[in-house]
């Protein structure tokens, strides 16, 4: 395997929450998205540090027909931090935005959770 180049960010960003690799600036943010069937999800133009999977068919938001995304994964840990719209039938305003779920990120100035030892 070959050597791993990050691209580096500065400012405000939204980044993986498994290994706090900046995936996109706010300056990229579009807003928040729809309930999706994932959950909630953040909008954006532009990321950084990911790789692209295979196209798929999924129902996206229930009640829609399927769309086409593309699965996103952080390049650092592999972790799939969310997914590109290719084509949404019912979709058109979403079509080649990019979702990153809230699950999957941390938002600027969110600490990254620890895990507090165990009480005897």
């Amino acid at each position: 395997m070959g050597r791993l180049f990050l691209i580096d960010l500065e400012g405000k960003l939204y980044s993986c929450k498994h290994c706090q690799t900046p995936l996109a600036h706010a300056e990229h943010y579009v807003s928040t998205g729809s309930h999706f069937s994932y959950g909630l999800a953040y909008v954006f133009h532009k990321v950084v540090n990911v790789s692209y999977g295979e196209r798929e068919e999924r129902m996206i938001m229930p009640g829609f027909d399927d769309s086409t995304i593309i699965l996103i994964y952080c390049v650092k840990c592999g972790s799939n931090v969310g997914w590109k719209f290719e084509s949404a039938y019912d979709l058109n305003p979403w079509e080649t935005t990019i979702m990153l779920p809230r699950s999957e990120v941390l938002v600027p100035g969110e600490v990254p959770n620890m895990r507090l030892p165990a009480r005897s």
